[in-house]
């Protein structure tokens, strides 16, 4: 739909893992002729860029065929310095743009909604979990504008949000995984995530499992010493 509009597609990513699985989605729509293979995609993160290539320096660690790992790596071209981010800024659709960061926090994704954010012919997706209070998780939401170096800029762009290209194993992967150990541990704790998920999680690992656990709350501390239950202190 972008493409069609001559609008950039902006995609805040983050930088390991996240921009490597973007960048073969790419190559594999302008494969199957779902987006014009002439349709310029570039990589504006430093930690991405270096990560991407040890996906092509070591590909005996993942699943892609040496084809398919260069395939990956020339999805896009990558910008190097400064100047050269600068530089796409000043560029014009369509075009697709991968930067960091993921949430919108920082990074050189800033800089462009900055600059292209206003623009209804431009699209913004955020590729994956935005927690509450990024700047990420306000476009998600909606907001009409969002506060990027001391401006406040309109949010006239589409937004997408990708869902399924979350990193983070979901509930059922949760407890497939904790049913192959050998032996209950002593105590579980649930301490990454929203604080409804979290005890949704707590629950049943106790039903389903029948471990102790639970999720401590801020600035709590447990003596972990070894033969006796984790005390809280």
């Amino acid at each position: 739909r972008a493409t069609a509009r001559g609008g950039i597609v902006m995609i805040a990513s983050f930088a390991v893992g996240r921009a490597q699985s973007l960048l073969w989605a790419i190559h594999c729509l302008k494969r199957d002729g779902r987006i014009p293979a002439s349709l310029p995609v570039y990589l504006n993160s430093p930690m991405a860029r270096d990560v991407t290539r040890l996906y092509r320096d070591h590909r005996r660690e993942h699943r892609l065929s040496k084809a398919d790992s260069e395939a990956m790596c020339a999805a896009a071209t990558v910008i190097n310095t400064v100047e050269e981010s600068k530089a796409l800024n000043r560029r014009k659709g369509p075009m697709v743009v991968i930067a960091g960061s993921g949430m919108a926090t920082g990074g050189r994704i800033v800089h462009h909604l900055h600059e292209w954010a206003d623009d209804p012919r431009n699209l913004i997706v955020l590729a994956g979990f935005q927690a509450g209070g990024t700047r990420g998780a306000l476009i998600r939401d909606g907001a009409k504008t969002v506060r990027i170096f001391g401006d406040d800029v309109p949010v006239a762009a589409e937004v997408v949000t990708l869902d399924t290209l979350s990193a983070h194993a979901d509930a059922d992967e949760i407890l497939a995984w904790a049913r192959r150990m050998p032996k209950p541990p002593r105590e579980t704790f649930v301490n990454h995530g929203e604080p409804s998920a979290s005890d949704a999680l707590r629950a049943r690992i106790k039903r389903e499992l029948g471990w102790q656990v639970r999720v401590p709350d801020h600035m709590a501390g447990f003596d972990l010493a070894p033969g006796k239950s984790p005390a809280r202190r």
